[in-house]
C-alpha cells in the first residue's frame, strides 16, 4: 500500500507532512512510556522503499519502540517519491519530507535590506570558500563559514526563502569578487565564468535545506535531539534545528560524505574541484563541531572525521547491524560448500576490479584446474552495466575453450548471476554456493559482503582497502589491492586447505555474531540517546495558574516513565519528550512534592 501523503505548498521549499491521525501529540506516557523524541534526519534513504541506510534506520527505529521518532526525509529523484515508502511502525509520529533534487523559485522578492543581508553573507561565504581548502581549518576561518552560514539560514527565515537569491546574477557576482581578491588560492584566481556558474550552482543545490520550513517550534525545535543518518545535507538541517533551537544533534556516518564528494568530482575543472572540496570540507567540520557527538561505522571512517576536525572525545564508533538470523542456516553447516569454488557478491561496477579478479582465477587455475569463479551481483548504473559488459568479454577471452557457455554453471569456469534468480534465490544461497568469498575492491567503505560471508562462516581473501582489516580481524586472509598474482596465491593457498578454511570460517561466524548484529548496533544508540539527552536540559516552559513561568518544574526523572509522571503541572515544549510545541498551557494542579524537599 503507498502510504505517502498528499503534498501542499509552503512558505519555503515544497515540503510533504504526514502526522498519522492515532499518533496525536500526547504526553509520553499516553503513547507508550517512551524516553526520548528523536528528529531522524535522513538523505536519499528511509522512509523511501529504495535509498542509502534505509534498512539501518528501519532496523533502528523499530528496535527502538520505547522511543518516539519524527523522521525529516530528503529525496533524490522523482522516482524515488513516486516508489513510496517502506511501512513505518507505531513509534513513528510524523513525517516531513522535501526534495533535493529539485527546488522551484520561491518568488520571493527581497527588499534592500535584504539584499545587502545576502550580499555580505554570501561573500562572506566565498571568501572563505577561496582561500582553498584545508585539512586543519582554522578557529577563525570555521567562524567565519559559519557566521556565513547561519546568516543565510536567518535571511532565509526570514525573508520565506533563498532559492531565488542563490540563482541570482549577485550570486554569481559575489562569487566572482571572492576569486579575485588579493591572496585568494591559485585555482580559485583562476576560475572561468563557466567555472562559477558551476559553482554556483551547486552552492545552490547544497543549500537548499536552508529554505525549508522545518526549524519552528513544531517541526525539529520540538524534538530532544536530532539524529542525521549521515553527514552532508542529511546533518544541515541538524545544524540549523541547534542554532534556532538549540537541539543536541547526532551524526552517523557509515560513508564519509566528503570521501564521496572527492571521488565523485573528477570530472569537473581544477578550479570547481578546489572551490567545492573547500565548501565540503568546511561543511564537514562544522557539522563535527557542532555535533554532540559522532557515531562512525569504523576505524576508516573515524580517521577522516578525525582529520576534519572532529574532536576524538565526541567519537563512539558504532558497527552496522545486520540481520544474523537470514544467515544462519547456511553459516551453521559450512561443509555444504562446493570446496572448488570461489564466490564474488555485491555492486558491479569498477571500484570493484573484478578485472584482477578474472586475471586472478587465470593463474588459480594453473595450479587447481577444477576452481570456479561465481560473480553475483547487479551492475549500478550505465557504468556498471558497461563494465559488467566488459568483465564477459574478458572472460570469454581469457577462457576461450569454454567461453560457450559462459552463463551456465559448469560450462565455463566463470558464470554471473543476480540474487533473485532461479539458481540464486537469495542472499545466503550466494555464499552458500562456495568455499571461499573473494572481495577484490579497490575503494571500500566497511565491506557489508565481506560481513554477510563472516555470518555464512565462510573463509575470505579481500584486498586491504577501506576497512577491511578491521572487519575480519585476523579471521581471513588480505592481500594488497590490484595485485591479481597475491590474490591467486591467497585463495590457492586457501583452496587446498579444508582444515584451515574451517578454522577461518568458524572464527569469523564469531566475530560477526559479536559485533556485527542488529542487538549490538540498537544497543549502542539506545545508550547513546540518553547519553545526549543527560547531558543537555529539557527545554519546556511551564506555567502556573497564573500564567507566570515555573522554574525547576521538569526534573530529571521526567525523562522516565512512572507515577512522577501521571500527575502535575500541563507542558508546553519548544522540545523535550511527550509534548509538541504548541500555545502555552497553565497548570491545573500544583506541582507534586519531591524527596529531600519536605
Amino acid at each position: 500500500m503507498d502510504n505517502r501523503p498528499s503534498r501542499h505548498r509552503h512558505v519555503r521549499i515544497r515540503s510533504s507532512r504526514c502526522e498519522p491521525p492515532d499518533q496525536r501529540r500526547l504526553p509520553l506516557r499516553e503513547i507508550g512510556g517512551a524516553l526520548v523524541r528523536i528528529g531522524l534526519l535522513t538523505e536519499g534513504g528511509y522512509p523511501y522503499v529504495s535509498g542509502d541506510a534505509r534498512l539501518w534506520c528501519d532496523r533502528l527505529v523499530r528496535g527502538l519502540g520505547q522511543h518516539e521518532f519524527d523522521i525529516y526525509a530528503l529525496s533524490r529523484s522523482e522516482r524515488q517519491e513516486d516508489e513510496g515508502w517502506v511501512p513505518l511502525p507505531s513509534q513513528v509520529s510524523r513525517v516531513r519530507t522535501a526534495p533535493l533534487w529539485t527546488a522551484e523559485d520561491d518568488g520571493v522578492g527581497y527588499g534592500r535590506r535584504a539584499r545587502r543581508r545576502f550580499a555580505e553573507c554570501y561573500g562572506e561565504l566565498a571568501a572563505v570558500l577561496c582561500a582553498g581548502p584545508s585539512e586543519e581549518p582554522s578557529a577563525l576561518e570555521a567562524d567565519r563559514f559559519g557566521s556565513a552560514l547561519y546568516g543565510l539560514a536567518e535571511l532565509a527565515r526570514d525573508e520565506g526563502g533563498l532559492v531565488g537569491a542563490l540563482r541570482s546574477e549577485a550570486a554569481v557576482r559575489a562569487l566572482e569578487h571572492a576569486c579575485r581578491a588579493p591572496g585568494v588560492a591559485r585555482t580559485a584566481r583562476e576560475a572561468r565564468v563557466p567555472d562559477l556558474l558551476a559553482v554556483a550552482a551547486h552552492l545552490e543545490r547544497a543549500l537548499r535545506p536552508l529554505s525549508l520550513d522545518w526549524y519552528e517550534d513544531d517541526g525539529l525545535g520540538s524534538v530532544d535531539l536530532c539524529h542525521a543518518a549521515s553527514g552532508g545535507p542529511a546533518a544541515l538541517p541538524g545544524l540549523l534545528a541547534r542554532h534556532f533551537s538549540d537541539v543536541p544533534l547526532l551524526v552517523t556516518e557509515y560513508g564519509v560524505r566528503l570521501r564521496t564528494h572527492y571521488l565523485s568530482a573528477t570530472e569537473a575543472s581544477p578550479s570547481v574541484r578546489s572551490l567545492l572540496a573547500a565548501f565540503h570540507g568546511r561543511l564537514a567540520a562544522e557539522i563535527y563541531g557542532r555535533a554532540a557527538l559522532v557515531t562512525p561505522g569504523n576505524t576508516h571512517a573515524r580517521r577522516w572525521q578525525e582529520r576534519c576536525g572532529a574532536d576524538r572525545d565526541k567519537i563512539r564508533t558504532v558497527y552496522p547491524g545486520m540481520d544474523a538470523a537470514r544467515f544462519a542456516e547456511v553459516g551453521e553447516s559450512p561443509e555444504s560448500a562446493d570446496p572448488d569454488t570461489l564466490v564474488w557478491v555485491g555492486r558491479i561496477e569498477p571500484t570493484k576490479d573484478l578485472i584482477s579478479l578474472l586475471h586472478a582465477l587465470a593463474e588459480i587455475r594453473k595450479e587447481e584446474p577444477k576452481t570456479r569463479l561465481r560473480i553475483i551481483g547487479a551492475p549500478a548504473g550505465p557504468e556498471g552495466t558497461a563494465y559488467l559488459g566488459h568483465c564477459k568479454a574478458l572472460a570469454a577471452q581469457l577462457f576461450p575453450d569454454e567461453a560457450d557457455g559462459l552463463h551456465a554453471v559448469g560450462d565455463n569456469p566463470v558464470s554471473f548471476g543476480e540474487i533473485g534468480g532461479p539458481e540464486v534465490p537469495a542472499l545466503a544461497d550466494a555464499y552458500a554456493s562456495g568455499a571461499v568469498t573473494v572481495l577484490s575492491s579497490v575503494v571500500e567503505g566497511f565491506p557489508i559482503s565481506l560481513v554477510e560471508a563472516m555470518f555464512c562462516g565462510r573463509a575470505t581473501v579481500s584486498t586491504d582497502v577501506g576497512a577491511v582489516v578491521e572487519a575480519i580481524g585476523g579471521t581471513g586472509l588480505v592481500v594488497p589491492p590490484r595485485n591479481p598474482r597475491a590474490l591467486a596465491e591467497a585463495c590457492v593457498t586457501l583452496l587446498r586447505d579444508p582444515e584451515r578454511r574451517a578454522r577461518l570460517g568458524a572464527a569469523a561466524r564469531a566475530r560477526a555474531l559479536e559485533l556485527f548484529t542488529v542487538e549490538q548496533n540498537i544497543t549502542a544508540f539506545h545508550g547513546i540517546y540518553l547519553e545526549i539527552v543527560s547531558r543537555h536540559p529539557v527545554r519546556r516552559v511551564v506555567l502556573d495558574t497564573t500564567g507566570e513561568p515555573l522554574p525547576f518544574a521538569v526534573p530529571a526523572e521526567a525523562h522516565m516513565p512512572g507515577r512522577w509522571t501521571d500527575s502535575g503541572p500541563r507542558v508546553v515544549a519548544r522540545g523535550g519528550p511527550g509534548w509538541a510545541a504548541g500555545p502555552p498551557v497553565r497548570a491545573n494542579t500544583p506541582l507534586p512534592a519531591t524527596e529531600g524537599a519536605r
